[in-house]
Formats: structure tokens, sequence, C-alpha cells
């Protein structure tokens, strides 16, 4: 028997449906903002990736040469992509362009729980917009996109210049080892390393920046900075709006690929694989051949949200199974027609069943039972079960049909 690549899922119809739900409310939550939804080619050429992160990438990376002896591969993340986009076919859009993804991506490593090598991300991408504005927007047009699911998070926010500038005199292969330290809140292997490397005098600045939680401590610890007032407006912004979060200046998310606001958001109950989204400021598009460009976006981990979700799945459109003898299946499908015309889901029997073998599979798989024995079909009528509930009554169709959409409640 053959069987699925590792690294890789199979979903089901009844994943699918949350799934697809979960998507709805993400791309209704980023499109609130004004964010319309693009779409990027599952391949491209090599170079996109290694241009920004060196040959070394193409280890992590789905690589392959196609007939016409081109280096290509799937796509490991999709904000290069965007960004080659914009270059290619946005840069006479007004600015700032909005734009939004949902996305299968494709990495060669390690498969573990909330960790495949074929991955979806849901994305969001600010580009042509440079001010404190613009970073606290993509910060939370985040919050409400994870908030609109139903998630548990904490969220995160930082600014790389006070990191930046205490390491300004460091070479940067130290700077790439203390970064993987901080990263990973590593303290005792940051003082080792900074020890042996005769830089101690920073062991205490950078322990002081990973534990305060406002920009005033952080620029009493690492001196006056030319994007302070920036900092400072972001902050100011998020409070404003209400936003939850924790000010955190010891996050990383690599120094040599954002260049100023970051942030983190953790969902508490994953565990090890806890982090849900990421992002902060970034510039990609002089690499591809077009204009520096400020940009600002995240991504979020698809996958771990839904993991994350559990038991408590984001609620997804009722399901109505049209029950009925073969000798009354033309009011069966009229009935079923009905559901449909108002985008309701609606599945009718197929097979050669009795109405008590036809209500147990719709107890599996619908919501809602509308049953149209003789009688119903008689008077015009349909008995309307609530799977759930149990609760059932006749009723004319239109009613029926309205009390599943809810028309009847508003």
């Amino acid at each position: 028997m053959l069987q699925k690549p590792r690294g890789t899922r199979d979903f089901l119809p009844e994943e699918m449906a949350e799934r697809r739900a979960a998507e709805r409310l993400m791309r209704d939550s980023a499109a609130r903002w004004g964010y319309g939804e693009v779409c990027t080619p599952t391949f491209e050429h090599v170079e996109l990736f290694t241009i920004r992160s060196g040959e070394n990438i193409k280890q992590e990376m789905y690589t392959f040469e196609d007939k016409g002896g081109r280096q290509m591969t799937l796509r490991p993340e999709v904000t290069a992509s965007v960004a080659r986009m914009f270059v290619n076919e946005g840069r006479s859009i007004p600015k700032p362009v909005r734009w939004y993804y949902v996305a299968d991506c494709f990495r060669y490593e390690r498969p573990q729980k909330g960790r495949y090598r074929q991955f979806w991300q849901f994305g969001v991408e600010l580009i042509g917009a440079d001010s404190a504005a613009a970073d606290a927007e993509v910060i939370m047009v985040a919050d409400e996109v994870l908030r609109s699911v139903g998630l548990t998070f904490d969220l995160k926010v930082g600014f790389l210049a006070p990191m930046k500038h205490l390491l300004s005199d460091v070479e940067s292969g130290l700077q790439r080892t203390v970064m993987g330290y901080l990263d990973k809140r590593d303290m005792d292997g940051l003082a080792a390393c900074l020890e042996s490397c005769g830089q101690t005098d920073l062991e205490g600045a950078l322990s002081g920046l990973v534990s305060c939680r406002n920009p005033a401590e952080a620029i009493e610890i690492c001196g006056q900075i030319p994007e302070q007032q920036r900092i400072e407006e972001i902050f100011a912004i998020l409070d404003g709006e209400e936003i939850e979060y924790t000010a955190n200046f010891g996050i990383v998310r690599g120094l040599d690929y954002y260049t100023g606001m970051v942030f983190e958001g953790f969902a508490p109950n994953l565990g090890a694989e806890s982090q849900v989204v990421g992002g902060g400021n970034y510039r990609l598009t002089h690499l591809f051949g077009g204009e520096d460009t400020a940009s600002a976006g995240f991504a979020i981990g698809f996958d771990r949200v839904m993991v994350s979700l559990g038991e408590h799945p984001v609620d997804h459109p009722p399901v109505v199974a049209v029950l009925s003898p073969a000798d009354v299946r033309v009011h069966a499908f009229a009935a079923a027609r009905a559901f449909r015309g108002e985008g309701v889901r609606t599945e009718i029997n197929l097979l050669d069943r009795g109405m008590g073998a036809q209500l147990s599979h719709a107890a599996k798989i619908a919501d809602y039972a509308c049953i149209i024995g003789r009688r119903e079909a008689e008077a015009g009528t349909v008995t309307l079960k609530n799977l759930r509930s149990g609760e059932q009554r006749e009723m004319a169709l239109s009613d029926a049909v309205s009390e599943v959409t809810g028309v009847g409640d508003r």
C-alpha cells in the first residue's frame, strides 16, 4: 500500500471544513483593514531565496532542475515571492500596497508536531509605508486575524534598534552567534560565548534588554538612538488601541533581515513549538531589481493555529440532510434545492435505505435532518430535527430554511 510522503498530511472533509472556516474568518479580518488577496507561483527560481539567505538555504528546500535546465524550488515561504511580484507587477499601484495570502509552503526538515514538510501560511504584507503607524497597523492586523478564530495567544512586540546599537561594534560572525543564544533564551550559553570572546561587558546589557518591558527601559540600557521617537510612537498607538501585548526588546528574528519593529505570538497550549505568528519591518525589493522600499508584514503558521484550537474548533456553517422515502423523493430534491439556494450545504439520500437508516447516517454527517415522509409531502410541510439537541418540529419549508440559516433569530 502506497503511503503519503513523510512530513505531509491528508485532510478528510470534516477537517477541511474546519480549516476553510478558519480561513474565511482570517480572510474577512484582513479584508476589513483594506488588504486584498494575492497568489504567487508554488515554485520559483532558486535565486529568489539564495540571493537573500545564501546557498546553504538549499539544504532546507525542495529544489529541482526543470526541462529547460533551470534551477527551481518549491517555495519555502511567501514573503520573497510577494516582494518579487511587487517589483514585477505592483510598482505602478498607489502606495501603500496592502496584500494578504493563504499558501502552502515546503521545507525539507525533520517532521514533528506542529512542523511539517508541507505547511500552510496566512500572511500579510504592507509595502511602501515607512512610519510608526504602518508598523502598528501590521501588529494590529495580526492580532485581529488571530482573535477572529478564537485563538488564545501571547503577543510580544520589540524593536531591533537597541539590540543593533549594543552589537554595533561586534563582528558579524559573533553577532550571529549571540543572536542564536538570544533567540533560544540560552543566557548561560550567551555568557560563556561572550567570556570566551572577551566581550563580558555586553552580558549585562543584553540580559537587561531581554528583561526590559517598555521603551524607556530599553533606552536607559543602550542610550539614545535615532529610532527612539518611532519606537515610542508604535507603543503609544498599540496602547491607545488597547492591544494586549508584552514589550520584549530581546526578540531577534534575524538582524540581517528585519530592520526595525519585530513581533511574535505564542499559543501557550502548543508546548515547544508554540509560535504561531512572526513578523516585522524588512527591505527586500532592491534585491530583486526594484527600488529600496520599506515593507512590513507577518506570517501565521496556519497548521499550528488549527492544532492550538484543538477541541474548540471554528464554527462552520450547518449541514442539512434531507431524508425521504423513495416515492416522495421529488419533494426531497425540491427541499434540498431550497436550502442550497440560501447557501446551506445540503445532502440528500442516494441509497436504498429506510428512514431509520437514513436518520442514523444523518446523525454522523449533519447538524439538521429535514424529514419528508408521505404525510409531510401531502401537507406541504417538512419536519426539521436538530441532530445536536434532538428537538424537532413540523413546519413550512421556508420556515425550516430560515431556522437553519438563522434568519428567524435576527
